[in-house]
């Protein structure tokens, strides 16, 4: 038996003890405190907005029958065990980013994001309409947990770098920070690839453990201060361009809920995730002003680098492609985003080249 067969099968078997004992009657009936385990420290924006989003809409919505007591990375566990925490019952839930999980299946990078990927719309729209959320649900089952997208940080910069980058030359011994498939490609391409937590970046950065690294975009690079280390930023990035985050239950706490909890939990995680992505175009803009303001240079990279980062990103997915259920989320994913982009582009994407035509007037 393959191990994840004996994980599905153990879920199942888990849950059918729980409604044996009556567990989740008995739970329903009075207030009870579940255990979120995140991925980032208190108050790193954008990540931990949406964690405290998240916690908080649930707690209000069930009034008071669900509190989420919200564990910051370090607090209970490290910041990459938050599965392992939740999958075996030492934690309720966690809050983090899918992929920092690929050593456990490839296809979790698909519900953060993949380079050459879909946006952030685009997300949405495969999540909740084209079957991402069953893929997501289907795939997470096999570890005890039930997922729900809870968060989108909206397209991720290339990143910081204390060099330039002019060719695909450059990133060869490149010491840079970037987890998931992005940094899958770009140790392809010659980098030394490091997947840093979010909490230990900007010491990585500074000290010189790194050449570079990327995080969220230019708010939450902001309040971390990667401006006060370097001054290069490339603002368009090819790994991440619409990043969600999660929030993914123990299936035997999921289990446990009535109902009517089950559904605050689904609409709590909905709202974080349009709430979030609203955040980031909010808050990126005016942000990445105040970095130019303070002498931060904005750089894009070259079309030959982008040519090279394409060839890989294809490479490294071909990779997986004889996992039977990685093939089947990675097909799903790219049919959906043609679909949308088909129509994203003689709809929205022909209406904003003729706004900013007339505009400019």
């Amino acid at each position: 038996m393959d191990r994840r067969s004996f994980l599905r099968k153990s879920a199942i078997g888990g849950s059918a003890a729980a409604a044996s004992t009556l567990a989740a009657p008995l739970y329903a009936q009075g207030n009870r405190t579940l255990t979120m385990v995140t991925s980032v420290p208190d108050g790193f924006a954008i990540f931990d907005d949406a964690a405290n989003y998240a916690a908080n809409a649930i707690t209000e919505m069930t009034d008071g029958q669900i509190t989420i007591n919200k564990q910051p990375a370090g607090s209970l566990v490290g910041a990459f065990e938050v599965f392992d925490a939740v999958s075996s019952g030492q934690a309720d839930l966690y809050h983090s980013a899918e992929y920092y999980f690929l050593n456990q299946h490839p296809g979790f990078a698909y519900f953060t994001a993949v380079p050459f990927g879909m946006t952030g719309v685009e997300m949405l729209a495969w999540y909740y309409h084209q079957g991402g959320a069953e893929l997501h649900q289907n795939l997470a089952s096999l570890f005890n947990l039930r997922p729900f997208l809870a968060g989108n940080t909206g397209m991720q910069p290339g990143g910081w770098f204390n060099s330039e980058i002019s060719s695909a030359d450059d990133l060869q011994g490149l010491r840079f920070r970037m987890p998931g498939q992005g940094g899958q490609v770009l140790g392809r391409l010659g980098a030394s690839v490091q997947n840093i937590p979010g909490g230990e970046i900007y010491q990585a950065l500074s000290s010189g453990q790194i050449d570079g690294a990327e995080w969220i975009g230019p708010f939450a690079d902001e309040r971390l201060g990667f401006q006060e280390v370097t001054s290069l930023y490339y603002t368009a990035g090819f790994h991440e361009p619409g990043s969600a985050l999660s929030l993914s239950m123990n299936l035997d706490v999921w289990e446990s809920l009535t109902p009517a909890q089950q559904r605050i939990v689904e609409i709590a995680c909905e709202a974080t995730h349009a709430n979030n992505l609203g955040m980031s175009w909010a808050e990126n803009g005016a942000a990445l002003k105040r970095l130019q303001s303070e002498g931060v240079q904005v750089r894009e990279f070259p079309d030959d680098v982008w040519q090279a980062f394409g060839t890989a990103a294809a490479e490294v997915r071909q990779e997986s492609m004889s996992d039977d259920l990685f093939a089947e989320i990675s097909n799903s994913y790219f049919e959906a985003m043609e679909s949308t982009s088909a129509w994203w582009e003689i709809g929205d994407g022909e209406y904003i080249r003729q706004r900013n035509r007339v505009n400019a007037g």
